[in-house]
């Protein structure tokens, strides 16, 4: 293949930095999986006849003035300062950062042992991201920045019990920030906001459950309820909701994989057979070339930043592809140097570990562009080196569709290629020239691709380049869809699935004696919808946030008001509590680092991690003193009130003593979680089946599929732009920090949005200047008020701004084709000078630059 234009040296890993030969990961070791099939709950096509209704955009710039208690965070600033753009991630600020949250919360002695056991084989799993631990040895530090503050925030000794409610009504709580509220301390008593009152009061257990049962009861068909469920959820309690909400009658189980991954295994199922990743650690850090695509590891799963210096040392290269240059793509500082006296000087005082050797900085929601033009490159390299880049004997052995998936690449011009991906054809070769040789190949993608109008198909050209490269079921090469929180993946395979498949409906309703039902329920998307229209009266959220998750975040509130119940199980408070039916249940319950003892004992549960392994998680920590509960318990009780004679009490009381009950009724519904307790107890639990690791395309034809897909072009007027919502470096999922992004450079401040220079000059705006942003979408606008621009290094045409703050532009009605994913990264925003009276923009304006 023809070199590259742009080829670099200094950009690739130091020779130095390689690992000894012996070190490296030995090629092909794979886990041991077993023989059952691979559990899939994402196979089914969507048969979504239930929500067609038009949702009118809500008044959201006027909310405020429309209800007491706020749905969307203040609009009150908090200081902006700008810093310097950083280009190393971790480092020993990320060390100090660390320790300085645990024991802030925790304090000195409970912030230190909670860290301690945080992600050990035999401690608990971190209630943060999904990444996986090593398999063999792990580190007496285990965790990264985002981690330690997960878990600290969980260990916090503050209390918000019922003197706190009483002090506070929910309207002033509302006027409280996004971390005020997280920062109140954690939930110890069961709160009730009983109709026309405006504060949460003490309620017994006994009476809350009464209630829940009483509401649920009235309905007039069990589809009048709606149970979503947060990522943060382990196996055990997933299980048992999910086998309650069918026990009840309804499939109605939106859950944040509607909202994140879906559009993952939406495009995995029908073209590998398994809506998963394929790859284990160790792939990743043998693999001769990653490909990083719409993901920010540095802020996201920050312990990938690991695997991949691993990776660089053992000679790997990488591609970022990412609308923002992102410090954790560029260069990572490993805080376990500092343990090393051999590599202690060189983490301090070095520039890090170089990660990308090409940075490719898409347009947003252009990477379907960019991969067609990656491979079209591949394509010409193969007309002039007949057999040397496309892998014809896997194309010929285990695919299907690879003719007209080559067309289809061919014919897309390279004038489209460029103009949609806002990457040029020589950048694009510089990529490809990465690629040519090379079969040990894993892309990573997260939500920058999942959340795109094309989402699904656009990770199936994932899939087609994976394919072409014959880059799957071999060491060192396979797909990695990076999943959120914790045990997200884990609750689908459990069941958290608003579409049952025939199988896993079969066997759950011969395990426990009753019939399932068959209808699909609602997505997030339907179920917010159907709330909004009055189609039902109840929502359950087992953990969450889903008013700061959702889009449309005024028509959310609407929706919840609507409700004769709401009912939030959480650790913590936020703002989703306040927004409330006539009735609400505020239900306190464990985090992943309290001991959970029940009548057998210390209880564990266990989380699956993005690569398929099942690990045991088991607190540490004496819970704060209160009337909190496990989630298994607080489902058995609702479920026992609720069904009574309709269900086995008996058997609900015996899981809730010992959830090894749990674990045996698990064990003879769902494939591969044989024999579950004891594979648990085995040192770093046990991998899932995976077929597709193991070249077994459990797809309809039994063979991986290439996908013909279809590239949309950009059609805006004039002055529109394109908005992406991300996180904050301070931030997980909803959960609010602080107000500082220091890699971005943003310290003191969440209302900002990130734009070009050049589109800020066309607007007459400066650093700073308070602006208003206005959504559009099908003839209907939706604005907010008082953000503050800040120049930054994104492609034209684009903005990007921190959810949930920016998340009431993004409209109920726009979602990804097949998986019905909100499009949080495709946005079509105008921008213009905040609409006050201009004396008090410019005093405003003057007090942020003295700051």
């Amino acid at each position: 293949m023809e070199d590259s234009p742009k080829t670099d040296p200094s950009k690739a890993g130091k020779i130095h930095q390689q690992l000894a030969e012996d070190n490296a990961p030995k090629s092909g070791e794979r886990p041991d999986q077993g023989k059952a099939p691979a559990p899939d709950n994402y196979s089914s096509e969507p048969n979504r006849t239930h929500v067609h209704a038009h949702i009118p955009a809500p008044e959201v710039a006027g909310a405020k003035y429309l209800n007491p208690v706020l749905a969307q965070p203040p609009e009150a600033l908090t200081g902006l300062k700008l810093e310097a753009q950083q280009r190393v991630a971790a480092g020993v600020t990320a060390v100090i950062k660390s320790m300085q949250f645990s024991w802030a919360e925790g304090g000195v002695g409970r912030g230190s042992r909670a860290l301690l056991g945080l992600n050990q084989k035999n401690g608990f799993d971190c209630s943060s991201c999904a990444w996986p631990d090593p398999d063999e040895h792990r580190s007496v530090a285990e965790f990264c920045e985002n981690g330690a503050k997960a878990t600290a925030s969980d260990a916090d000794d503050k209390a918000a019990g019922p003197e706190f409610f009483a002090k506070h009504s929910l309207a002033e709580l509302s006027r409280m920030t996004d971390r005020d509220q997280n920062n109140a301390g954690r939930l110890t008593h069961p709160m009730v906001k009983r109709p026309n009152d405006n504060h949460y009061s003490p309620i017994s257990w006994p009476d809350a459950f009464n209630i829940i049962a009483k509401e649920l009861n009235d309905c007039e068909n069990p589809d009048e309820a709606v149970f979503y469920t947060s990522g943060k959820v382990p196996n055990e309690p997933a299980f048992l909701f999910q086998l309650f909400v069918r026990q009840f009658g309804t499939n109605n189980l939106p859950d944040c994989s509607n909202m994140c991954h879906e559009s993952s295994g939406s495009a995995l199922s029908p073209t590998l057979g398994l809506g998963k990743g394929s790859v284990t650690l160790n792939d990743l850090e043998e693999a001769e070339v990653i490909l990083i695509i719409g993901q920010n590891p540095g802020t996201n799963h920050p312990r990938m930043l690991s695997a991949l210096q691993k990776a660089k040392r053992n000679g790997a290269k990488i591609i970022s592809v990412n609308p923002l240059v992102e410090a954790g793509l560029v260069a990572f500082k490993n805080p376990q140097d500092f343990m090393n006296p051999l590599r202690a000087l060189g983490a301090l005082l070095g520039d890090g570990t170089q990660l990308t050797d090409v940075y490719l900085q898409v347009r947003v929601d252009g990477d379907m562009a960019l991969l067609r033009g990656i491979m079209k490159h591949l394509f010409e390299a193969e007309d002039l080196n007949p057999g040397q880049v496309v892998d014809h004997a896997f194309v010929a052995e285990f695919t299907t569709g690879f003719e007209s998936f080559e067309q289809n690449i061919r014919n897309t011009s390279w004038e489209d290629i460029e103009t949609e991906s806002g990457v040029s054809r020589a950048e694009l070769l510089e990529a490809a020239n990465l690629l040519a040789h090379k079969q040990k190949i894993v892309t990573c993608w997260a939500m920058g691709v999942t959340q795109q109008r094309k989402g699904v198909e656009t990770i199936q050209e994932i899939v087609n380049l994976q394919l072409m490269k014959g880059a799957i079921g071999k060491p060192g090469a396979g797909t990695c869809p990076v999943r959120g929180h914790s045990n997200v993946q884990g609750d689908r395979t459990m069941g958290i699935w608003e579409r049952v498949s025939p199988k896993f409906r079969d066997a759950l309703g011969k395990e426990f004696n009753f019939s399932p039902p068959t209808e699909d329920g609602y997505d997030v998307v339907e179920a917010i919808k159907a709330m909004r229209l009055g189609k039902t009266k109840v929502y359950f959220g087992l953990g969450g946030n889903l008013l700061a998750a959702g889009p449309d975040t005024e028509v959310i509130a609407e929706a919840m008001r609507r409700q004769k119940l709401t009912v939030y199980v959480g650790t913590k408070l936020n703002r989703g509590h306040l927004v409330t039916g006539e009735t609400s249940l505020l239900l306190p319950c464990f985090t992943h680092v309290d001991i959970d003892m029940q009548k057998s004992g210390h209880q564990m549960t266990s989380c699956e991690n993005s690569m398929g392994v099942v690990s045991q998680n088991k607190g540490i920590l004496v819970p704060l003193a209160g009337e909190m509960m496990s989630e298994v318990a607080i489902i058995s009780g609702m479920a026992i009130a609720t069904l009574g004679d309709k269900t086995n009490i008996a058997d609900w009381v015996a899981m809730t003593e010992n959830y090894d009950v749990i674990r045996d009724h698990i064990s003879r519904v769902i494939p591969g979680f044989e024999e579950f307790n004891r594979k648990l107890r085995e040192p770093g639990g046990f991998y899932l089946p995976n077929g597709p690791r193991e070249r077994k395309f459990t797809t309809e034809n039994g063979k991986a599929n290439f996908s013909t897909t279809t590239l949309d072009k950009h059609t805006l007027e004039e002055g529109q732009l394109v908005m992406m919502t991300v996180r904050s470096h301070d931030q997980f999922n909803t959960t609010i920090y602080e107000y500082n992004d220091r890699y971005r450079g943003i310290k003191g401040e969440r209302r900002v949005l990130f734009m070009n220079e050049k589109d800020m000059a066309d607007r007459g705006l400066k650093a700073k200047d308070l602006i208003d942003i206005t959504s559009h979408f099908k003839g209907e606008e939706r604005r907010v008020e008082k953000f503050v621009a800040v120049p930054y290094d994104i492609p034209t045409g684009n903005v990007c701004a921190y959810f949930p703050e920016a998340n009431p532009l993004i409209p109920i009605g726009s979602v990804a084709k097949i998986s019905n994913t909100p499009t949080s990264k495709y946005v079509v925003v105008t921008v213009v000078p905040t609409a006050v009276n201009n004396e008090v923009r410019i005093k405003a304006r003057e007090a942020m630059m003295a700051e």
